[in-house]
């Protein structure tokens, strides 16, 4: 969600302003563009501006896909710029709302942390693993956040180790432990003298950098496109030709579950869904400069949409809504024959 792209390397107010252009021409991806937008100017210390950012989106008459994380990220900017009594509204107005996206609660939980509200901080977290992680066999990799950052807070609290620091412990992977990461005395020992102390912090901050790496170096999921009934029959009425990759929607939906099912028997991970539009599957064609029917771009233009943020995890998590939108149990769904 954050750019990170270090500030001597780019000019972070005109790529906030060239992502706001952009949005204006693919209103279809006009959240995830203007959030990027708004992550730029705060980079470039334009904090009041990418309120006005998230003010905007927050006002689209056309709804947003995750309005919980752009509440949550306006909240934090606010905070860091004085606003801290309506920064605290809107974080509790997320935490009411309790998202089950894990993304705005580690936004909230974090910007409570990094002002010191270690309690709340930890009451935040806690209840966001309680909410997504009760009863789920592996945790998700986008909750894997969660478990860290309560982990972090509950090392400075002096906590005792719990089952969800146990489950922090099994899903984190790096040689150095979180115990040792998320030691508060550890920043004691920068100011050693002693040879032996240092060389081990500098272990562990290798550490850390690593895991900040391998977050940002994952890759985006093996998405496969989904197109609902009315897309589709939009679709076709006005590029017959793709008929042939579409006979029907249910045959449409059937091969989705089956081609996600021999990737995850591959071994392919994170495999994910992303849902078209026809407008949205138009420009992208004029963008490439060549037609809509051309069937050769309908995998390119599943993988543009993930790399705009827009692949849903496949498998959905155990009692979540069947991915195909009929809004019956995945599992009583199409997950019925896994």
């Amino acid at each position: 969600m954050r750019p990170d792209t270090p500030a001597e390397n780019v000019d972070h107010t005109a790529e906030a302003a060239r992502l706001e252009r952009t949005a204006g021409l693919y209103p279809e991806d006009a959240e995830a563009l203007l959030l990027r937008a708004a992550a730029h100017l705060e980079l470039a210390g334009d904090r009041p501006t990418a309120s006005t950012l998230y003010d905007r989106l927050l006002s689209s008459p056309d709804g947003l896909e995750n309005p919980h994380l752009v509440r949550a990220l306006k909240a934090s900017n606010l905070w860091e710029y004085g606003h801290e009594a309506e920064a605290r509204a809107i974080i509790e107005g997320v935490r009411v709302a309790s998202p089950r996206d894990p993304a705005p609660w580690v936004i909230v939980a974090e910007s409570l942390e990094s002002h010191d509200e270690l309690e709340a901080a930890h009451d935040t977290f806690t209840e966001a693993v309680q909410r997504l992680l009760s009863n789920v066999e592996e945790p998700p990799y986008a909750t894997h956040p969660l478990l860290f950052g309560r982990h972090r807070v509950r090392r400075m609290l002096g906590r005792s180790h719990d089952e969800w620091d146990a489950l922090a412990d099994t899903v984190h992977s790096l040689p150095i432990t979180l115990d040792e990461l998320h030691d508060p005395k550890r920043v004691w020992s920068l100011g050693s003298e002693n040879p032996a102390e240092l060389e081990a912090e500098i272990l562990r901050l290798r550490a850390e950098l690593g895991a900040y790496r391998e977050a940002l170096s994952r890759p985006f999921p093996v998405a496969v496109l989904h197109w609902p009934a009315t897309e589709l029959s939009e679709l076709l009425e006005a590029y017959p030709t793709l008929a042939s990759e579409y006979p029907t929607h249910e045959e449409h939906l059937a091969t989705i579950e089956t081609a996600l099912r021999e990737l995850s028997a591959s071994g392919t991970p994170n495999l994910g869904i992303v849902t078209g539009t026809v407008p949205s599957y138009e420009a992208f064609a004029a963008s490439e400069l060549s037609s809509p029917d051309d069937t050769t771009l309908l995998p390119q233009y599943a993988t543009t949409l993930a790399a705009r943020g827009r692949a849903v995890a496949w498998p959905p998590q155990q009692g979540a809504a069947c991915w195909c939108g009929s809004g019956t149990a995945y599992g009583q769904c199409h997950g019925s024959a896994a």
